[in-house]
């Protein structure tokens, strides 16, 4: 008789998805790896699927295609899914080769590579300048912008600065043993502009150990909680929006951060040590190098036409 997993029993299908999230350290990869099992059960429930098994998964995958979702949501959906496997024939809910061929399924190939985001230079100054420097709030919000796109943090990693982590190291200041993705633990420099937008806003807020950005309270002062993600996504994306730029994300401006270093004769090695990308690769997606979009081929084609109006 197959052994089977999936369950309409949501204790036990609880069970197994806490086996994976057990293994995750990162909050993020704990709710993305969540979010992808839900939607995996969800199908298999309305599917009348009972059997974990590599058809199973190859069938789910096309209904995903089907979906029209991105090649990196797909491939990601499918990484958990490989993952609960491997806890479920650990845990002895299934066979070691059931688990294995599970994990054989093969995942969506993105086609050519994603445009990303960057902002100008006048566009990085008209943001951070953006914010009321007039009110606390402003001198925040300004602060957290020139922290995004003078450091290049990630967002979570913004979230969770602390003023300890900003210090004097060989005559300039540093972001000194910031824990990023995958635990790997990095040093970022930081411009000056940036630390003295810092300084504005601790002088103001008498903020001097603890988290760097905190929400205000009713009262407008500075609460002890620290600004969450989904926060700061909304501090960007309105700031994004007031000067012109909607849909404007904090990863875009890690990305302007690279691109502009780069266009600035950084080298691609010290962009990616401020990044703490484990691939140089990763880094060459994030200035998108390999595509000039300026000096395109189309640009070299010598037609010349006149179109009426």
């Amino acid at each position: 008789m197959k052994q089977s997993i999936l369950t309409p029993r949501a204790a036990a299908l609880e069970r197994i998805k806490a086996l994976v999230l057990d293994t995750l350290s990162s909050p993020e990869s704990k709710r993305a790896y969540g979010q992808a099992l839900d939607d995996f059960f969800r199908w298999c429930e309305a599917a009348a699927v009972t059997e974990f098994s590599k058809a199973t998964v190859n069938a789910y995958r096309t209904a995903l295609e089907q979906r029209h979702l991105s090649s990196s949501t797909i491939n990601q959906r499918l990484s958990a899914i490989r993952k609960l496997a491997v806890e479920a024939a650990d845990n002895q809910f299934i066979p070691l080769d059931q688990a294995m061929a599970i994990s054989r399924v093969k995942g969506t190939r993105q086609a050519g590579v994603r445009t990303g985001h960057w902002l100008t230079r006048e566009q990085a100054e008209r943001l951070i300048s953006e914010p009321d420097a007039t009110t606390l709030r402003g001198v925040r919000d300004r602060a957290l912008l020139a922290v995004l796109i003078g450091c290049g943090l990630r967002c979570r990693e913004t979230a969770s600065l602390c003023v300890g982590h900003i210090q004097r190291r060989d005559g300039r200041w540093v972001i000194v043993d910031l824990i990023g993705k995958g635990r790997r633990v990095r040093s970022v420099p930081m411009p000056l502009w940036t630390r003295q937008t810092i300084e504005v806003w601790l002088t103001m807020t008498g903020i001097d150990s603890g988290f760097l950005f905190r929400r205000l309270d009713n009262g407008g002062r500075a609460a002890g909680d620290h600004l969450t993600a989904k926060r700061i996504f909304q501090i960007v994306g309105s700031a994004g929006a007031r000067i012109g730029i909607p849909r404007l994300a904090p990863h875009d401006l890690r990305r302007t951060f690279a691109r502009l270093a780069h266009q600035g004769r950084s080298s691609l090695e010290q962009i990616q040590l401020s990044l703490g990308h484990a691939s140089v690769m990763t880094t060459e997606r994030y200035l998108g190098v390999r595509q000039d979009l300026n000096d395109a081929p189309c640009d070299h084609l010598g037609i010349a036409i006149e179109v009426s109006r």
